[in-house]
C-alpha cells in the first residue's frame, strides 16, 4: 500500500501535542510495509527513515496565518482565553475572519499540490490527513475523488476537544465549523464516545483508532535509583484543575517525606512538587523511569467521553511505569484497573494509594510489569498502523 499523508506538523519543536504520536503511527506504517508520503500542513517538511518527504506548498503563508491567528484571538473579544466545555457551537468573529482568509489564500495552494502530487504518482492508494484542519482543506477531498477516484479518510485525534461543542484549547484551530465532514470517504477518531457526534456532523462513516505507543522509542530505562516518589509531566491546567489540585498539589502537602515532581508548564500551585527542567526528549523518558509513580492527569473533555484515548497512559505502560490515573471513562478498554493501573476517586484515595504503593516495593512494580505486558501485546502502534491499514483497504477500489 501507498500512502498520501497531510500531516497537521512533523516539526517536534511546534506546539501540536499529537505530533511525537504521528511520528509513532508513519514509523510503524514503514514497519509494516507502507510506502508513505507525508507532506505538512505546518512547517517544514521533514525527511525521516520511515517516510518520504513532500513539501509544504504555503509554508510562509502558514507561519503568516499562525502570525495572525494569534493577533486576532489576542486583539478581538473572547478570541483568546479557552473556556470551559460548553454546548454552543457559534463560530467566534476572529476565527470565521481567519477561516476565510485561509480558504481565499491557502486552501487553493493545498488543492494544486495534492493534484499535482497524485498526478504524477498515480500509484498512490489513498490519501489520509492527520489532525490539519479540515474547514482549511475544504473542497478537496471531494475533487480528489472525483478527479483521482482515490479514498481520502480524516484521523481527528483530538476528539471530543476538538468537536464544535467543545470550546477546545487556546492553542487550538475550530475545526468543524465552515468543513463538511460528509466530503470525506470516512472519518477515524480516538475516541469511541465521539463517534455519533461525528455521524451527526455528517460523517458517510466514522471509525475508532486509539493512541498506542512505539516501544522501541518508550521503552524502559535503566537507571541507578529511583529518586522520585510521583511524577507528573503534562501542560496547563485547562479541564483537569480540579485533580492537579487533588493529586499533586495537596497530596505533596500531606506526605512530606514523598518527592513529588512535574515537567510541565502553567500549572498554577503545586504544593511542596519539584519543578523539573526541561532537557530533551531523553530526559523526559529518564524522569518517568527514576519515578516510582507516574500520574496520568486526562483533560476532563478526554476522561468524561468514553473511550477517547490519549497519548499519555499508553507511553508510560510502554515503559513499564507504575500509573496512578484520575477517573477516566472507558479505561478499561486498554488497561485493567487495579491490575495494570490504578484509578483514584478522590485526594484522599489519591493519598492513601501513593502511600501504600511507596512501601510496597513489589506490587507497584508488578503493577508496571503488568501495563507494560498489556502494551506490548495490544497497543503498540504497530497493532495501530495494522488496523488503519485493514480500514483503508476497504475503501480502495
Amino acid at each position: 500500500m501507498k500512502l498520501l499523508v497531510v500531516c497537521a506538523s512533523l516539526d517536534l519543536t511546534q506546539p501540536f501535542s499529537a505530533t511525537p504520536a504521528w511520528w509513532q503511527l508513519l514509523k510503524a506504517l514503514y514497519e509494516i510495509g507502507v510506502d508513505v508520503i507525508a507532506t505538512p500542513y505546518q512547517g517544514p517538511a521533514l525527511e525521516s527513515l520511515w517516510w518520504r518527504a513532500a513539501k509544504n506548498p504555503a509554508q510562509w503563508q502558514g507561519d503568516s496565518f499562525k502570525w495572525a491567528r494569534d493577533t486576532l484571538r489576542r486583539l478581538m473579544p473572547g478570541g483568546s482565553s479557552p473556556q470551559p466545555p460548553s454546548h454552543s457551537e457559534a463560530e467566534s468573529t476572529s476565527d470565521r475572519a481567519i477561516r476565510q482568509i485561509v480558504q481565499t489564500l491557502i486552501t487553493p495552494l493545498w488543492a494544486r499540490h495534492l493534484d499535482h502530487l497524485l498526478t504524477q504518482q498515480p500509484d498512490i492508494d489513498a490519501v489520509l490527513i492527520l489532525t490539519a484542519p479540515l474547514n482549511h482543506l475544504a473542497g478537496i477531498p471531494a475533487e480528489i475523488q472525483r478527479k483521482h477516484g482515490k479514498p481520502v479518510l480524516y484521523y481527528d485525534g483530538d476528539v471530543p476537544a476538538s468537536l464544535p461543542s467543545m470550546s477546545g484549547f487556546a492553542s487550538g484551530f475550530r475545526i468543524y465549523q465552515g468543513a463538511d465532514p460528509g466530503e470525506y470517504t470516512a472519518l477515524i477518531s480516538n475516541s469511541q464516545g465521539g463517534a455519533e457526534a461525528l455521524k451527526a456532523l455528517g460523517a458517510k462513516a466514522v471509525h475508532t483508532v486509539y493512541y498506542g505507543a512505539d516501544p522501541d522509542v518508550f521503552s524502559p530505562l535503566p537507571v541507578p535509583s529511583q529518586d522520585i516518589d510521583a511524577l507528573f509531566y503534562g501542560h496547563g491546567r485547562e479541564y483537569r484543575q480540579q485533580w492537579i489540585d487533588d493529586m499533586i498539589t495537596h497530596p505533596s502537602k500531606a506526605l512530606p517525606e514523598a518527592r513529588f515532581a512535574v515537567r510541565g508548564t502553567k500549572l498554577g500551585d503545586l504544593g511542596r512538587a519539584t519543578l523539573l527542567p526541561y532537557l530533551s526528549f531523553s530526559k523526559l523518558r529518564e524522569y518517568a523511569c527514576r519515578s516510582k509513580l507516574n500520574l496520568c492527569i486526562t483533560r476532563q473533555a478526554h476522561a468524561s467521553v468514553y473511550a477517547s484515548s490519549s497519548s499519555r497512559p499508553f507511553e508510560l505502560a510502554s515503559m513499564g511505569c507504575s500509573i496512578i490515573s484520575n477517573p477516566y471513562l472507558g479505561i478499561e478498554e486498554w488497561f485493567e484497573p487495579g491490575k495494570e493501573i490504578i484509578v483514584v476517586h478522590s485526594q484522599e484515595e489519591a493519598i492513601d494509594r501513593y502511600r501504600y504503593l511507596l512501601s510496597h516495593e513489589a506490587e507497584r512494580l508488578a503493577l508496571g510489569q503488568a501495563a507494560r505486558h498489556r502494551l506490548l501485546h495490544q497497543h503498540t502502534f504497530q497493532h495501530r498502523a495494522r488496523q488503519l491499514v485493514g480500514i483503508i483497504e476497504g475503501y480502495i477500489r
